[in-house]
């Protein structure tokens, strides 16, 4: 029986309550399809930033490479800047480790009503892929005259000819495996020297792939159509900042953003990849034990399939629906009442016979 190493780090907030809901569902899963997922728990968070003054210890980086893969639950908590507590474990672990892909499905599911009038499930059924490592979110930059009427800001966007064919390459090889349609976000009529250069990279890239169709919109108008026409889309691929906004929007078209999933994925499997639910640590209703579970446990099937076993996926991502469609139990944002608890435990039973 195959073993494989799990690192996990529940982080903050209702992270701490729906990782072990995750962990619940995986368990089930392997028990069924014949395979061992070996835990061990990291208590970095920003609990432990406030102890001993880092989210992390100085060999954080190294403790995670002895795993095949990192079970995340949310970073960030009120009293700690967001830039500190991201800085700190989150972005390090994705650039470190090459995770360049940040992959997010967006699903309507049946027994969930979307927020846009008369939508049905099918209708709304995309991927993101987000460039995960460069783009907007670099480091380079600064502030000067702090504190005067001269104070500046500058934040320099980075975008490398490997950074962006690499992320273009995956969302092409990726669409041969859904709907063979890719859409890119642009925004080069505003942004004239990144956005062009993403764009021709972008019709470079796509010469390699005449099977699969493609356009492309600037990020405003594609918002738009996300909203008028989700029906449109397939896999759509942005850069690090157009991504992450695309990847939030896309998951509150369908009902709930507790119910979205995301991987953030080295490719080449150099080093360990980590998945997360999108949420956050929401402080609002942590401790309440009200969170939904799904976007923790669908986070776990993504992670089981990167791993190698799509049966076991496929089983998870068939409870959650069936958990959702056949009136079982479900959390507030979604006008139920059970408990994070209650939910787990149900999506863990459906995974032994669906």
């Amino acid at each position: 029986m195959a073993k494989h190493k799990i690192a996990l780090i529940p982080g903050d907030g209702i992270g701490k309550e729906v990782l072990p809901e995750g962990v619940r569902v995986l368990e089930a899963a392997a028990r069924r399809f014949n395979f061992q997922l070996e835990f061990t728990d990291f208590d970095w968070s920003c609990d432990r930033l406030l102890q001993t003054g880092k989210m992390m210890p100085d060999d954080g980086m190294e403790q995670l490479k002895a795993f095949e893969s990192i079970f995340l639950g949310a970073v960030g908590w009120p009293g700690v800047p967001d830039h500190v507590s991201l800085w700190g474990l989150l972005i390090p672990i994705r650039r470190d480790f090459d995770e360049y892909v940040n992959l997010r499905p967006v699903r309507l599911f049946e027994g969930v009503p979307s927020p846009l009038a008369n939508r049905k499930p099918g209708e709304i059924d995309f991927w993101v892929v987000r460039e995960n490592t460069e783009g907007e979110y670099s480091q380079l930059g600064g502030r000067m005259f702090q504190g005067t009427e001269n104070e500046f800001a500058v934040q320099e966007a980075v975008f490398t000819r490997k950074g962006v064919d690499r992320v273009l390459k995956f969302a092409f090889e990726f669409a041969r495996g859904t709907k063979k349609h890719v859409t890119s976000a642009t925004k080069s009529n505003g942004i004239i020297h990144t956005m062009p250069f993403w764009d021709e990279r972008f019709a470079e890239m796509k010469k390699n792939y005449p099977d699969i169709k493609t356009d492309q919109y600037h990020i405003d108008i594609l918002t738009a159509h996300f909203v008028r026409n989700p029906d449109w889309f397939d896999v759509v691929v942005g850069s690090n900042l157009f991504g992450d906004i695309l990847s939030d929007l896309g998951p509150a078209l369908t009902g709930s953003i507790g119910v979205a999933p995301s991987g953030n994925i080295n490719p080449e499997r150099k080093f360990p990849s980590m998945f997360e639910p999108v949420h956050g640590s929401a402080p609002d209703i942590a401790g309440k034990w009200i969170a939904n579970p799904i976007g923790q446990i669908w986070s776990g099937a993504m992670m089981v399939r990167h791993l190698g076993y799509p049966e076991a996926a496929e089983a998870i991502e068939r409870a959650i629906a069936a958990s959702l469609v056949e009136g079982g139990p479900r959390t507030r944002d979604l006008g139920g009442n059970g408990d994070t608890k209650t939910v787990g435990a149900a999506i863990a039973e459906l995974v032994k016979t669906v």
